[in-house]
Parts: C-alpha cells; structure tokens; sequence
C-alpha cells in the first residue's frame, strides 16, 4: 500500500501524542517514587522525637538527703542564734534542727562573724545551707536560692528609755555622762597648775595675798584663787608681777574654757532632748544613728540619706546607744525587741512602728536541689504545729 502525504502526516500527529502520554507517565511516576516512603525502611520512615530539653519527673535522679551531712553556715544575732556554754542555740538553730530531723539528716554548724560572711560562705559552696536572720531582697534572690519565709520581719528604731523619770533626773542623767566627768576632771587638772605656780610666786612677796606660806594651807587659798577667777568671781588678785602676769594668762585661759564648758553641757542636753523626739524614720535626719553593715538597714538609712555610723556586731551598736555616743539604732525588729526585753530591759526601747517591711528564709546556693526538700519539712512543721511551738517559746510575752 503506498502512503500518501495525507496518512504520513496522520501517523505522525499520533506518535507525537503517544510521546507526549509517556513523558507525562514517566514524570508522573518519578514524583510518586521521590515523594513516596515506600521505598524507605519501615523505621527511618517513622518522624524522629525531636530531644527534650526538659526531662521528665522519672528522668530526674532523686535527691538522697537521708543521712547526708549538712553544713550549717550562720551567726550570733539573738534570739535567732545564740550560744551558751559552747552549744548554739536559738529560734533559727531549733527550727533547723527540727527541718533536719524531718529529712533525716545530720548537721555541722559554722559561726560566721557578719551576715556577708554567712552568704559568701553559702555562695561559694562551702556551706550548704545558710540560716540565721537573713533577709530576703531582690539582689540576694539573684545569687542565692531562698527558702519559703520562716519569720517575718521589718525595721524598727531602738533609743534610750525615757521611762518614768522626772525632767530633773533626765537632767542628771544626762550631764554625768562619761564626757562630762572628763570635762570635769580636766577642770581641776588645769586648776592645779596655776594655784602651784601663784603660790610659789606669792609665798615670799611681803604684802601678797597669802597669810601662810607654807604649802599647807597656802595651796588651798591659791586653789580657792583660781576656781574663783575661772568663775569671773575672784576678790583677789597676786601682788607679785610674775602672780600678776600668771593671773591674766589664767583669766584668757578661763574664758576659753568656760565656753568649751558651756558649749558641751549645752549640746549634751540639746541631743538628749532630740533623742527623746525621735519616733519615726522622719525624725532620724540631723541624728547619729547607728546600724549594721552591710544589711537591710544599712542600705535604708542610705537610700534616705541619712548618714549612719555602721558597726560590724550589732552588740557593738547597743553599747554605742547606751553610753550616749549615738541617739538612735536602727536594724530589725525582733532583734531590737528581744534586746530591749532582756539585757537592755530598763535601759533602751523601742519607738514607732515597724517599717520596711522584709521577711527571713533559709539562704542557698542557686540551683540547689536541698530546697524543695527542705520547703517541704517546713511546711510539714507548720501543719504540725511544731513551728508555731518553737516560735512561741522564742517570741512570745513570759
């Protein structure tokens, strides 16, 4: 059969469309073996668990506390930690001992002589738990894991007791202090040196003012001299000119004197009076007020600029109070309460409400795994009634 131009152009027209389905088959079919995990291992075609960051309670080890030995780091601040007859004391340290018997743990306690030792102690790892009475602020909560509170606290102010006494014993109280009797004292040490000098001037002068020469009773008239010129009420005078030029120098020396005199019984009752008005922070300012460093009440004082003198012991601060050389102490109220109801008990107490309120907690190494643990025995101590027990033999009226 001879083909035409006609059927050649048919049989072409349909070859090309045969190609064209192929190429469609063929394309088809390679995106079905690319895209299909039949031809992948039954396992690796599963979608892999992507890791976890946060492992889950039964991947966590548990903490072992039962018979673990704890380091205690603390510090002598009454009645949270005392110490008598070498054995520690107090409501922090009976609290603790209570929250190890509870995780079955054993402790060694490490004095500390300020709290900043105390944290750097526990911040370094050399102790493992820190309790005493520590506050919680935002800058510890930055460097240290705390406990939930076991006191609550706050800022209070300790004076002097006015108590009951007259205007007139005040009076008293307040010029026969230390420095009024070395004033004192000073007095008659500079009366006695110009009395021995008019005397030896005077005792052989025909005509001067001693009737008896010898130094007995001589030194008495002199001395009777040179009170009476120190008080501008002298009726004699040296009739010698080395008794004369000594009795102007000593008349120049007396007013001076008499000034520093006036001057410092003057302050003395001007800060007494202004100790006795001080009954707020508001009243502080103008005042010497002592505290701590490095503490709560240290950076208060700061932040409301008023100039502090800061001690390392809070005992150091009560002695300070108490011999008149501050007006006031500010620091935590349990610690000035306890204080004022026992060894200074008649002596100091404490004015105003509390201010800048805070709250005590057992203080940690961040990250520590002893804290939920120990939150636990402390809540158990609360529902048990054992806290309320302890705090009540610590802290409550006797």
């Amino acid at each position: 059969m001879k083909l035409n131009r006609s059927h050649l152009g048919y049989i072409q027209r349909w070859l090309n469309k045969l190609i064209m389905l192929a190429t469609i088959a063929i394309a088809t079919l390679a995106i079905v073996l690319i895209f299909s995990p039949l031809h992948l291992d039954p396992v690796s075609a599963q979608p892999k668990p992507q890791p976890s960051t946060t492992a889950t309670p039964s991947a966590v080890a548990p903490v072992v506390i039962s018979g673990k030995t704890f380091k205690i780091a603390t510090r002598l601040v009454s009645p949270f930690v005392t110490e008598a007859n070498g054995e520690l004391g107090g409501f922090s340290i009976e609290l603790w001992r209570n929250i190890a018997q509870e995780l079955d743990a054993k402790s060694i306690f490490v004095k500390n002589g300020n709290v900043s030792e105390l944290l750097n102690s526990v911040k370094s790892g050399q102790a493992d738990v820190g309790i005493s009475a520590i506050s919680v602020t935002s800058q510890r909560e930055q460097d240290f894991d705390f406990s939930q509170p076991i006191f609550d606290s706050g800022l209070q102010i300790l004076v002097r007791s006015q108590g009951q006494q007259s205007s007139i014993a005040r009076l008293v109280d307040s010029l026969f202090t230390p420095e009024f009797l070395q004033l004192l004292g000073m007095m008659l040490l500079i009366i006695l040196i110009p009395a021995h000098i008019v005397w030896l001037v005077e005792r052989k002068h025909q005509g001067g003012f001693l009737e008896n020469s010898n130094y007995f009773p001589g030194i008495f008239k002199t001395c009777w001299w040179a009170a009476a010129t120190l008080a501008t009420q002298a009726e004699e005078m040296p009739k010698g000119a080395l008794g004369r030029i000594m009795a102007v120098i000593w008349m120049f020396i007396s007013v001076v004197f008499i000034a520093y005199f006036t001057a410092t019984v003057t302050t003395s009752l001007t800060v007494d009076r202004l100790q006795s008005n001080i009954k707020s922070p508001q009243d502080l300012a103008g005042k010497r007020v002592a505290t701590i460093v490095n503490t709560t009440s240290a950076n208060y004082l700061s932040q409301q600029k008023i100039e502090a003198k800061e001690f390392k012991q809070i005992d150091e601060a009560f002695n300070a109070l108490n011999s008149s050389n501050v007006d006031a102490v500010v620091f935590d109220a349990p610690i000035l309460l306890y204080y004022a109801a026992h060894d200074g008990k008649g002596k100091v107490q404490v004015v105003g409400n509390i201010f800048r309120k805070e709250s005590y907690a057992i203080a940690l190494p961040n990250g520590s795994p002893y804290r939920k643990p120990i939150n636990n025995a402390l809540l158990s101590l609360q529902e048990n009634g054992k806290y309320q027990e302890i705090y009540d033999k610590w802290f409550s009226a006797k």
